[in-house]
């Protein structure tokens, strides 16, 4: 299974569409100057999706040995509306999720 495979099987099982593969955009998020997240946004046309038409796709390497990769997949909606956005509400997401956790 190649990695796009890879990313179209989890959006198929997340959000119940299939996709087609646009693009490749590279993206690099910085916070007072200092690079937080660096990687390559894969960019899907969702087919027959309810509410969104674009969904943005990556995975990244955690810290959790049990756990090595994790997927990330951004619908395009509301303020989401390019790779760089997607990646900024995913970052936002993980923040809030860990201050969840931790109270």
């Amino acid at each position: 299974m190649t990695y796009i495979e890879e990313l179209q099987d989890v959006i198929r099982k997340l959000h119940g569409a299939e996709s087609r593969h646009l693009r490749s955009v590279p993206v690099t998020e910085k916070f007072d100057g200092k690079t937080v997240w660096s990687g390559v946004v894969e960019v899907f046309e969702l087919v027959e999706h309810k509410t969104a038409g674009t969904v943005y796709a990556w995975t990244h390497e955690t810290d959790d040995p049990a756990n090595p990769k994790r997927h990330v997949t951004v619908l395009h909606l509301g303020p989401v509306n390019s790779p760089e956005t997607a990646v900024r509400a995913a970052i936002i997401r993980e923040y809030r999720d860990a201050e969840a956790a931790e109270a």
